[in-house]
């Protein structure tokens, strides 16, 4: 189902489920990121629906400028397989995270442009760019002109890192959220890339 029209990148409050039909396979994704054999599959056929939550609150060191978004995410996934949680701050701060799948990861999240990514990533260069080049493409006017969601995830255990960008596009004709990943080895020369594509299931329950 198509995202409603109040939906936007500073409102993602809601159900929304991965559709495997449109979004990339993420099974080389876990392989590059230690997941077993068994775990992956089992993933391959659940449906995974993440329950969003996005509010504002004010930082309690009082070190940002005003409030700062969050967002919570309780995953579901069927199959009987344990879901994950993510809350995320976006100050671009860097916060440690542990779950299941995952491990023991750090990670940081903001709004940000675009067109800052791609300019971030130029200066950058080298693989910087080539992957940026992947997850800024495909977005609709709304999140090319506006804002996104931009997020890094490093797993110095498993050695990995995971970017990522949130917005929307069209996708099966109609507006869907969409997040593009580049996952990369940082050990060898050896990245993922994948977009994942977000069917609007409902509001939460309150």
């Amino acid at each position: 189902m198509a995202a409603p029209a109040n939906k936007n990148i500073k409102d993602l409050n809601g159900k929304w489920s991965i559709n495997k039909t449109h979004s990339d396979s993420t099974d080389p994704v876990l392989a590059l990121q230690g997941i077993g054999w068994m775990t992956r599959k089992a993933l391959g056929i659940a449906t995974v629906t993440q329950h969003t939550k996005m509010y504002t609150k004010t930082p309690e060191d009082n070190t940002a400028a005003g409030d700062v978004i969050h967002i919570d995410i309780d995953q579901m996934v069927t199959g009987g397989l344990k879901g994950t949680s993510e809350h995320r701050a976006l100050d671009w701060k860097y916060r440690s995270h542990s779950d299941w799948l995952f491990g023991e990861v750090q990670g940081r999240t903001r709004l940000t442009t675009l067109e800052a990514v791609r300019k971030e990533a130029q200066e950058a260069g080298g693989v910087t760019a080539s992957d940026a080049e992947f997850v800024t493409q495909g977005f609709l006017a709304e999140t090319e002109e506006g804002e996104t969601i931009e997020g890094f995830v490093v797993n110095d255990g498993k050695k990995w890192t995971a970017w990522q960008i949130w917005g929307f596009a069209t996708v099966n004709g109609e507006r869907w959220l969409v997040r593009s990943f580049a996952v990369r080895r940082k050990d060898k020369d050896e990245v993922v890339r994948v977009r994942l594509c977000y069917e609007w299931v409902g509001e939460l329950d309150s």
